[in-house]
C-alpha cells in the first residue's frame, strides 16, 4: 500500500507494529510475534531489528521481548520496572525511562507519554509488577513523528500530545473491552489531530469487537483525518 507517511509501517497483528525508516532502521513496538495468533507466518521473519519498544508488560505486548532482544541484539526501551525484569533475564541493551522522558537511539527519538491501562508481567503462575503503561511519540530521522498510543482508554491530555509533539501519524487501539472502542478512538483522533490514523488492537479475538470501518464512519466528517486500515502482515508507507 503506497502512501506518503514518511515511514514504513507493518502491522503484525493485534498490537504489534514494525516501523522501518528511510535510513534503514527497524523499530518493533510491542513484542508479540512468534506467539501472536494474528501474525502471519510469512511476517514473522523480521530481518534486522535495531529497537524494541515496550508499552507495558501484558503478554500480548511483551511475551516475545526477551527472545527477540537476544536474537537480534536489539536495544530495548521500556519503563523502569520492566527494565529491571529484563536485566534479570540477561537482556543486554535495556534502557528504562519514564513518562515525559526522551531517549534517542539509532537516530530515532522516543518520548514516553501517558496511557490509561494496567501493566503486569506473567511468568508461569507468577505475576510481577510491570510499572505503569505508556505510549510513545517516535521521531524518525526525517522528522516524521508517530504517536503510538499503546493500550489505553481515552484521556484529555491526548490533546496536549497533539499540540506539543504534532505527530502526523496516530496508531490507536480500537478493539473495545480492554482499550478504547471506535467511539473513544474517534474522539482521540480529533484531539491528536494527526493526518493518518492506523487502528490496532482489534480483530484478534471475538471479544475485540471494534472495527476500522466503524472508526472511519465516526470520522466521516473529518476528511483531513485518514483511517489507514491494514491487514495483519500488510505494510503501508
Amino acid at each position: 500500500m503506497k502512501k506518503n507517511l514518511g515511514v514504513s509501517i507493518t502491522w503484525l497483528g493485534h498490537a504489534t507494529v514494525l516501523y522501518r525508516t528511510a535510513a534503514g532502521r527497524s523499530v518493533l513496538v510491542d513484542a508479540w510475534v512468534d506467539q501472536n495468533p494474528a501474525c502471519p507466518e510469512s511476517a514473522k521473519d523480521l530481518g534486522r531489528l535495531d529497537l524494541i519498544v515496550i508499552t507495558h508488560g501484558h503478554g500480548d505486548h511483551f511475551a516475545d521481548c526477551v527472545s527477540l532482544a537476544k536474537k537480534h541484539g536489539a536495544d530495548v526501551v521500556c519503563n523502569y520496572e520492566i527494565s529491571l525484569y529484563l536485566e534479570k533475564k540477561k537482556v543486554g541493551k535495556v534502557h528504562g525511562i519514564n513518562k515525559g522522558g526522551t531517549i534517542r537511539l539509532h537516530g530515532i527519538g522516543m518520548t514516553m507519554v501517558h496511557a490509561v491501562h494496567s501493566s503486569t508481567i506473567q511468568e508461569g503462575d507468577a505475576f510481577y509488577p510491570g510499572g505503569e503503561p505508556c505510549g510513545y511519540v517516535l521521531e524518525f530521522e526525517n522528522g516524521t513523528r508517530a504517536y503510538h498510543a499503546g493500550d489505553t482508554g481515552m484521556f484529555g491530555d491526548m490533546k496536549l500530545i497533539g499540540e506539543v509533539y504534532k505527530p502526523s501519524i496516530a496508531v490507536l487501539p480500537i478493539g473495545d473491552l480492554y482499550t478504547m472502542s471506535p467511539l473513544e478512538a474517534s474522539v482521540a483522533a480529533r484531539m491528536i489531530g494527526a493526518r493518518f490514523v492506523v487502528p490496532i488492537h482489534h480483530s484478534t479475538f471475538p471479544a475485540l469487537t471494534g472495527t476500522p470501518a466503524e472508526l472511519r464512519e465516526r470520522l466521516k466528517d473529518r476528511p483531513d483525518i485518514e483511517v489507514v486500515e491494514l491487514k495483519p502482515g500488510e505494510t503501508v508507507g
